[in-house]
């Protein structure tokens, strides 16, 4: 999603700034976006590499109009479980906090300063796991870190809305071929989209569109709200 969100605001004719983890993905990526998509290495949860990422975005840039908290990690390969030693759940609950939740601070309190006064974004990639649950305790770190961030997003919008400021969440639901969903078999998918209300399974694209938007002037008059991206599956709330 993070890949189609950069290239969707380079193809606008927007700078686009990548930030993760790994080099050589991130290298990857900006070159097949193009050349106005640049990258900067940080691990979202260490706030010294948060500030000194921000930092060299400056630096570079002058300033920055929008920050699309993305980055998310989920352990769903191993999951929590009730019978699991407290240490090992609790390392998985701590890696799914302070990549889904204290990165999203993080990265807004080193961002926010820099933000266009009025006309600058803040926006949050959530989950509709945040309303359903996902799958009970395997996800629970994940869901409750997706769910902190609404809290954190209703916080800074009444923060930064007198800034001219605004602060919104966009929640996708299934998103074909990202994360633990590039390994879903093709009539698992088709099983899924049945049961949605759109009847097909979403796309990166259909989040890049929401962040677009939520991005633009004609959404200056939206701040503290949640998106739904998931084809029906929640809604109204």
């Amino acid at each position: 999603m993070g890949r189609e969100m950069a290239g969707a605001f380079a193809r606008n004719g927007d700078q686009a700034v990548i930030i993760g983890r790994r080099e050589d993905a991130l290298a990857a990526a900006a070159q097949a976006i193009d050349a106005r998509c640049s990258w900067q290495r940080a691990d979202v949860s260490q706030r010294e590499q948060v500030a000194a990422a921000v930092n060299a975005i400056v630096a570079g840039f002058g300033r920055i109009d929008v920050l699309v908290n993305n980055a998310g990690h989920s352990a769903f390969a191993r999951g929590l479980s009730s019978d699991m030693p407290l240490d090992e759940a609790q390392t998985i609950w701590d890696e799914e906090i302070a990549v889904n939740l204290t990165g999203a601070f993080l990265m807004t309190h080193a961002v926010a300063p820099h933000l266009a006064r009025p006309g600058g974004r803040i926006i949050y990639i959530s989950s509709d796991g945040a309303f359903t649950g996902g799958i009970g305790l395997r996800l629970a770190g994940y869901v409750a870190a997706k769910a902190g961030l609404l809290g954190l997003m209703r916080a800074l919008a009444l923060e930064y809305g007198p800034q001219g400021i605004t602060v919104n969440t966009i929640a996708p639901g299934f998103i074909a071929g990202t994360g633990s969903n590039a390994r879903v078999p093709e009539e698992t998918i088709k099983n899924i989209a049945a049961q949605l209300t759109v009847r097909r399974a979403g796309h990166v694209n259909d989040v890049a569109a929401a962040a677009l938007f939520l991005a633009s002037p004609e959404a200056s008059f939206i701040t503290g709200e949640v998106l739904n991206v998931n084809g029906g599956r929640v809604f109204g709330r």
